[in-house]
């Protein structure tokens, strides 16, 4: 292990607290894997009012960690409100940054009722920056002090922007790491962001913050940060070219020797089937006979047909096109038409999807459930009880419900893409291949493979039993990753050193 470390981990969303997509599992898994070896770590959140009303439900089944005011902060003339507390059921100290525009508005942390944007949200986010850096200088009275800030998505960009503006030559200042989640979401706002929040102005400038005449957020941790991470290395490689690139691949092919791309773990403790407190059979390797009691379990919660031999699918996700979700729509008729499968779908998003998928299931009600918004137990019961998972996206930088399959013995059918391509094997190997792969983001190449996949499961239980074992003998810890963030860690603290 390396030397310990005080880290300040900067997020705008951690599971259990809040939660809209990936980032949030790794926010809630990450810091507690660094803890266990041996660094000293504050998480850093935006003190929604979703946050205070989960730490009130906790309250009621008496697992509440305590939540104390740990005092001001005056940033520009303005009263900031900070609070403590711990992730739930860890030993991660949590430091709630409080402003009105988190702790008094209901709903996404990020966008309106309407789906829009929230106009407020560059200085919200800003002024979350703003806080991380006071804290991570130790200069808020909480006698702590960072060796290295990890911020993480737009979000969190401008910490490491903030961060490099630092006099050196008073205090050193942590160093700084920055990880990519998705480059599609850019933290894009208007120019007059810039004098609205007490920029430089030579920030304003295509090498700096500008981006086709808006003010960019995540190039503030892009351009800024001692090194950059992204969430797997297909990813990293994708993103430096500019099909994937987002108009940033210039930026990262320009800092591809300091970009690192590094697979995200699961919670083995949350996502665990031999102890998953939402199953009703728990099973390992040894026994995945009792995999089907869980499947039989599903159908019956979801009022679909008791037909054991047909393979049940599922899909967890957000309904935006990202998913693949046309692909879905145009291959799965086809096979529900001739009773072939039954379908789970979890998940809300855009509301053409969500209808066109409702529409199908009118049409095959024994065959197909969806179900809108998010459940944390079903999409525990779902990867347990189905057969094949599907997660068919267009780009995934990581992607996490393929490796909550492989864990549950569950065999992912993935689009080659991202994270999906750098942990789903699909070969004739009996010992290594863990699940299904198609190349080419077409209904045929869906189509053809989800055949494949069928055949195997009905001609060949062996051979699919062997994929279930493979699958399930992956190391998907936290551990393994936490040791390869050490590694950028030090890379970061030996520049900062220099500089």
């Amino acid at each position: 292990m390396s030397r310990a470390m005080n880290i300040l981990w900067l997020a705008s969303e951690a599971f259990p607290l809040i939660k809209t997509g990936g980032l949030a599992d790794v926010a809630g898994a990450l810091p507690r894997a660094l803890i266990k070896r041996g660094h000293s770590v504050r998480l850093v959140l935006p003190a929604y009012q979703s946050v205070f009303q989960r730490l009130e439900a906790h309250g009621i089944d008496g697992k509440a960690p305590p939540l104390k005011p740990r005092g001001t902060l005056i940033l520009d003339g303005r009263e900031v409100r900070l609070w403590q507390t711990r992730l739930p059921g860890t030993r991660v100290i949590v430091w709630l940054v409080d402003i009105p525009e988190f702790s008094r508005r209901v709903g996404n942390p990020y966008v309106t009722a309407e789906g829009t944007d929230w106009p407020d949200n560059h200085r919200r986010f800003y002024t979350l920056c703003r806080a991380a850096v006071e804290l991570a200088m130790g200069r808020a009275g909480l006698d702590w002090k960072a060796d290295l800030v990890h911020a993480n998505d737009w979000q969190g960009g401008m910490a490491c922007e903030l961060l490099a503006r630092e006099d050196k030559e008073t205090t050193r200042p942590p160093a700084t790491v920055f990880t990519i989640h998705n480059l599609a979401y850019h933290g894009l706002f208007d120019a007059s962001a810039l004098q609205e929040l007490g920029l430089p102005p030579g920030l304003w400038h295509p090498d700096y913050l500008e981006f086709y005449g808006q003010l960019s957020f995540i190039k503030g941790g892009l351009v800024f940060a001692d090194r950059l991470t992204t969430v797997s290395p297909t990813y990293a490689q994708e993103v430096q070219a500019p099909a994937a690139g987002c108009g940033l691949d210039g930026l990262l092919r320009a800092r591809r020797h300091h970009f690192y791309g590094i697979l995200n773990g699961i919670d083995a403790k949350e996502w665990n089937p031999k102890r998953d407190v939402h199953l009703v059979a728990h099973y390992d390797h040894r026994h995945l006979e009792k995999k089907d009691i869980n499947k039989r379990a599903l159908c019956s919660q979801l009022r679909l047909a008791n037909e054991p031999g047909t393979p049940l699918l599922g899909f967890i996700g957000r309904m935006v096109e990202q998913k693949g979700l046309d692909l879905l729509l145009g291959t799965l008729p086809e096979f529900l038409a001739r009773n072939d499968i039954q379908v789970v779908i979890l998940g809300s998003g855009m509301a053409d999807y969500e209808e066109a998928f409702q529409r199908l299931a009118q049409d095959y009600p024994a065959q197909l459930s969806v179900q809108l918004g998010y459940n944390e137990a079903l999409a525990h019961q779902i990867e347990a009880g189905v057969d094949l998972f599907l997660m068919p996206s267009l780009f995934e930088p990581c992607g996490l419900n393929q490796l909550y399959s492989l864990r549950y013995g569950t065999l992912p059918l993935v689009h080659a893409v991202g994270g999906l391509k750098d942990t789903v094997i699909d070969n004739d190997d009996p010992a290594q291949a863990n699940g299904f792969r198609f190349n080419s983001a077409t209904t045929g190449a869906l189509r053809s493979t989800l055949k494949r996949a069928l055949a195997l499961y009905r001609d060949h239980p062996e051979a699919w039993r062997a994929r279930q074992l493979n699958a399930m003998g992956g190391d998907y810890t936290w551990e393994r990753s936490a040791a390869e963030y050490e590694r950028v860690y030090e890379e970061a603290l030996s520049d900062s050193a220099l500089a």
